[in-house]
């Protein structure tokens, strides 16, 4: 993974209220989604190095392919505000069990976080499920 020299896996430790901020936040965010066609709304929520929260829906298109993910969505967003590490990803979803990212967001979560990431998954209601990035995305590419 592309670990960032600055950061180290201890921080990337959760405790129990900043991980029930994200999902709260990734269950908001999901609502805004603009699904028309696959009707499957996701919310994804980051926690940055800085420890700011920021959120992304999925914004489908027409052109399927333009179609950008909420998981993207968020860390663009965090990237946009100054962040450089990703400690964090809630991701919520309309299903049970609840979806993961799918590969192109594993990569992007590569790119700003590293195999000790939390990826918290979680369905519309209840208990939420916890992953590694490492777990989720073993052997990420990267140039570094």
């Amino acid at each position: 993974m592309n670990a960032q020299p600055a950061f180290t896996a201890r921080q990337s430790r959760i405790d129990a209220s900043v991980r029930r901020a994200l999902i709260a936040a990734a269950r908001a965010v999901r609502r805004n989604a603009h699904a028309p066609y696959s009707r499957f709304r996701v919310g994804a929520a980051v926690w940055d190095e800085s420890d700011r929260v920021h959120t992304g829906c999925n914004v489908e298109n027409a052109s399927y392919g333009l179609t950008v993910c909420a998981e993207r969505n968020a860390i663009a967003a965090a990237i946009g505000a100054g962040a450089k590490h990703i400690r964090a990803i809630a991701v919520a979803s309309p299903t049970r069990p609840p979806a993961t990212p799918c590969g192109a967001c594993r990569q992007v979560l590569a790119e700003f976080g590293d195999a000790h990431t939390l990826v918290v998954l979680a369905p519309p209601t209840g208990t939420a499920t916890d992953r590694r990035l490492g777990a989720l995305l073993p052997e990420s590419f990267g140039l570094r």
